[in-house]
Order: C-alpha cells, then structure tokens, then sequence
C-alpha cells in the first residue's frame, strides 16, 4: 500500500519570498522591510512572467478576431475570468465583470443599481469604518436621487455596533454597502450575519472585499453576497484589474455603466440593443495582460492555501501586536476580536509622518495618515495612524526591526 505524503503544516517563507524580486532590493540603502501590502501587495515572479508572456506572445484584442492569436488571447482572457469564478464560488462566470479596481466596482453598482432603483426618500446603510471608495460613490447617487446615507457606528474597539445595524435597518433601506474587513483597522466584520438580517427585509447588500480577498478564502454563495468587489493588485496581482461579482438576477435587471464597444449586440442611431452578461458592463478594449496576471495571481494563493497562508498571517499579527504594546506611549487603533493581519498605531507625541519618515530611513515601508478614512479617523478623534499590514512575505524578523525602529524613533522624537 502507497503511504500518503503529508504535507508540510509550515509556509517555506524562504522560499516565498525568493518568489518576489522586489524584496530583494534596499531602500534608503538597507534591506527593505515590505509592511504596507493591506495598500498594495507585491508580485510573484508567476504573476510577472505571465503577463510578460502574454505580449511577448500572444497578445491581440479578445472577442473580435477569427485569426488564432485573438482567439487564443480571448482563451487565456475567458479562462481568467472563469479562475475567479472558482476562487469566489460563484455559481456562473458570467456573474464576474472585469473593472479597474474596487473603486470601479463600487461606482458601477452605485450609478446603474442606483440610478435604477433608488428615489427620493429611500436610504442607503454604510458603516463608519468605510474606505473612501464606499463613502463617495453612495453620496454622489444620493445627491443625484435624492436617497439619504445612513451610518453604522463603529465602537471604541474598532468594532461596528449591531444593534445600532438592525436599528437602522428598514422598509426605507434600499441596499447595505459595507466593508468586508477594515483597511485602516483590521477589523473583520460579521458579514455573513449582516446579509441574512437585511435579506430578512428583501434588501441586497454589497460587500467591499478588498481587504478581505488576500487574506481568506472567499464563497459568495455561502455569503450569500449580492454583490462582492475587490482588486487584484492586493492580491499579488496586477495594478488596474478588478472584480465586481453579482447575482446574475441583479445584474440583468441594472442598466449598462459604460457605453461603447463590446457592450452592445446593435446599434442605429434610433436604438442600442445590450449585450448579455458579463460584457454588457465591459465596454471598449479590456485588460487583458490584467486579467492573465490575476489568474496567475490566483493560482499563486491556491497552491499555498488559505489556511496555511491565514495561520501564518494570525502568527504575524500576534507577534506584532506583543511587540509594539511593549513601547511605552504606544497605543494601537483598533482592538477588535476578530481582526486580519494589520495594525494601526499611534505613540503619544509623535505624529504619524514622523515616524513613518524616520522607519523609511530604516528601511521600512509602513503607510501613515487617514487611509481614505477621514470619518473613521473623526471617530477617534486623531489625525491619522502610522499602520503595519502583513503578507505570506512577511516575517517575525521584519516585525522586530519595525518595533525597533519605531523605539529608535520614539528615542528620538521624544
């Protein structure tokens, strides 16, 4: 009988990291120290190569051509976006509309479920803790509307309140737009809780995964999500690729984002006719090279495993947290219970660009100021956080030369 070979329990972090070109250089002649992937993510040499085969190889334009460079690129562009299908657990790949990022993905639901279904008098529910990107677009289809913008409180520990969430939900409550996990926190929010209570009341809800995609696993069927965005770039993918997954039902019945090529099936001049899902909200030339990296990207985090990849990412913040909470002055923004692999700190005294001045002369890349959170940081009161997020890159190492560089520069500042 053939023995099974376990598999080892431990990321080879090593060997991970070998996977990154970009962490092997300096900054500020040191050996960098990577600890701002919850703003962008570095890139696997997997995610590099393949794009760059891509235009060495096979690029053309996708759904035009019968030539077979334009059917082959159309193959890689289809089978990508079929990857995401299976990374989020849709139930169709015509449920997965490429856009440009999070930010588009939110825009587009915004405009075309708002301009369809939203009147004066309705509300829409957001949380206090949202990314400027799911603050902006809700206020802008109000305005247009005349729809209201309600606020979920956040609490002291960073945490939403849900009894304020089921208070402010209502026959008047239109959609619920909130964030999957904190950028600026950390905090994990119950989304999964959240869309049965707005279900209970037939109200679709759309949940900002940009945070959320990295660093677990994601099924929206066992969300039960309306709508689920996030972007690749956070994901080891590409800049400028994105993806708004939505129930199939909601997304024939919102009207068209963007007019132009690849989104119609005719056009006169008296009437355009629609194409279906998913290209009826992709008009014009798409990113193609984008959404190769992103599958790259994709096939990259599987072979690790979300697991393995959320065990080691725990043992991170852990560790940090321990660490930082020794440097006397040190407070850390957000304590929630159930938290990702990012911390947002402040030392008593010390502004935020001081200190983040001072760590990138150390070599560390850590991300200072409001995080496009300004009404989060109005919550607390402060003018912003120096924050550390953590990738599979990262190590406990890199964690000591951050809490000894922030004690270097409390030494200094103070």
């Amino acid at each position: 009988m053939n023995q099974i070979k376990e598999r080892p329990t431990k990321l080879d972090i090593d060997k991970i990291r070998s996977d990154f070109p970009l962490l092997s250089r300096q900054m500020n002649k040191k050996p960098i120290v990577f600890l701002d992937s919850a703003a962008s993510s570095q890139k696997p040499n997997q995610v590099i190569k393949s794009m760059d085969e891509y235009y060495e190889k096979q690029h053309a334009n996708v759904h035009r051509g019968v030539y077979q460079l334009s059917q082959e690129a159309t193959d890689a562009f289809e089978e990508a976006r079929r990857s995401v299908q299976k990374f989020i657990n849709a139930v169709e790949d015509k449920e997965i509309i490429f856009t440009r990022g999070t930010t588009e993905g939110i825009n587009l639901v915004a405009s075309s479920y708002g301009r369809k279904f939203l009147k004066e008098g309705d509300e829409v529910l957001i949380s206090a803790m949202e990314h400027h990107s799911n603050i902006v677009p809700w206020q802008m289809i109000c305005e247009q509307t005349g729809a209201r913008l309600k606020v979920i409180p956040v609490s002291e520990k960073g945490e939403l309140v849900m009894e304020e969430y089921e208070r402010l939900l209502s026959e008047r409550t239109k959609i619920v737009a909130v964030t999957h996990i904190s950028n600026a926190l950390g905090t994990i929010n119950p989304v999964k809780e959240m869309i049965k209570k707005a279900h209970a009341l037939n109200i679709p809800v759309l949940i900002d995964g940009a945070q959320a995609a990295p660093h677990q696993k994601i099924d929206v069927q066992e969300l039960d999500a309306d709508f689920y965005v996030f972007s690749a770039h956070k994901v080891y993918g590409p800049t400028g690729m994105g993806i708004l997954y939505g129930k199939e039902h909601w997304l024939n019945a919102m009207p068209p984002y963007h007019g132009g090529g690849e989104m119609i099936k005719t056009v006169t001049f008296e009437k355009t006719t629609y194409n279906e899902l998913p290209f009826k909200f992709e008009a014009g030339t798409p990113d193609i090279a984008g959404a190769i990296g992103l599958k790259a990207a994709i096939d990259y985090v599987e072979a690790i495993g979300h697991d393995k990849i959320q065990e080691h990412e725990a043992e991170l913040l852990s560790y940090a947290t321990n660490k930082l909470q020794d440097i006397a002055g040190l407070k850390i923004i957000g304590t929630a219970t159930n938290k990702a692999s990012v911390i947002s700190f402040l030392v008593e005294g010390v502004h935020p660009y001081d200190l983040g001045a001072i760590l990138d002369k150390l070599g560390i890349a850590v991300r200072t100021g409001h995080h496009c959170t300004q009404p989060l940081m109005d919550r607390f009161e402060i003018p912003g956080t120096v924050r550390a997020s953590f990738a599979i890159y990262n190590t406990k190492e890199e964690i000591d030369k951050l809490a000894a560089g922030v004690q270097k520069a409390v030494n200094m500042l103070i």
